[in-house]
């Protein structure tokens, strides 16, 4: 049987955990599950590997995970936690000997093209030093077996993208990161998928992101087989958190591999 494999490449914020000059007890903490580079994810099917975001993490995470081919990138914002290892990118190229496929909406799109001209110029210096072939996320697109489906969602000023897989029509996962909340729309694009991957900052409220009361209830809507939570910051135990969550609710770690039968 057909199957897809997500690999948690990364699951902290911005700053990640533990942060630089912290000493609270959550960035001193022992256990590996607490230590979270910036929020990243590798799906994997039998054919290919499909990274969304790179994150300023992306040469360690690759590394750590024994990650040697990626057939394609999404991107689900231009906050620089999530596009800043583009360069590390070119190793793919070279792998390949080929052109990796982008796939981005069109603001965001801009903003990597802004961050890395060096690499969307027609007369650069270095002939294949990174090699992209850029796609503007306008709909609904295909890689592979799988179909995509972008979900626009708040993040502040900012609309993050979510995205669906599905199979035969059949949702595999949902992956919703960075917003603050999720729409109808949202909601029903991830409505019965297998997995859900939802942004859960911390108990607090947050002005851009989902506090774990929010995201729980949007979980509870969806009614995934399993939720998985992510983008966490230095506030949050993962021992501690996870004896919380209601039944078939996880907290995600860094590392972490969750595989699905399609």
């Amino acid at each position: 049987m057909p199957s897809l494999t997500l690999t948690f490449l990364g699951t902290g914020t911005s700053q990640g955990v533990p942060m630089i000059g912290c000493s609270c007890e959550i960035c001193k903490s022992l256990d590996p599950r607490d230590q979270r580079t910036r929020t990243s994810v590798l799906v994997s099917t039998e054919k290919e590997n499909i990274l969304i975001d790179t994150t300023p993490d992306l040469r360690f995470q690759c590394l750590r995970e024994e990650v040697n081919h990626v057939h394609a990138v999404l991107f689900t914002h231009p906050h620089t936690d999530h596009i800043m290892g583009f360069d590390d990118l070119r190793r793919f190229s070279e792998l390949h000997d080929a052109e990796l496929p982008i796939y981005a909406a069109p603001m965001t799109m801009a903003k990597i093209q802004e961050a890395f001209r060096f690499v969307f110029e027609e007369s650069r210096p270095w002939k294949g030093y990174l090699r992209i072939k850029p796609y503007l996320i306008e709909g609904s697109f295909s890689l592979g077996d799988l179909e995509i489906t972008p979900v626009p969602l708040a993040h502040g000023k900012m609309t993050t993208l979510g995205f669906v897989f599905t199979r035969n029509k059949q949702k595999l996962l949902a992956y919703y990161t960075d917003c603050q909340e999720v729409s109808l729309e949202a909601l029903a694009h991830a409505s019965g998928t297998q997995v859900l991957v939802l942004d859960a900052l911390r108990d607090k409220p947050h002005p851009t992101h989902l506090n774990f009361s929010s995201a729980i209830e949007a979980a509870q809507m969806i009614k995934p087989k399993k939720t998985f939570f992510t983008h966490c910051c230095h506030e949050v135990s993962h021992a501690t958190k996870e004896k919380e969550l209601p039944a078939d609710m996880f907290l995600a770690y860094d590392q972490l591999k969750v595989s699905l039968d399609y």
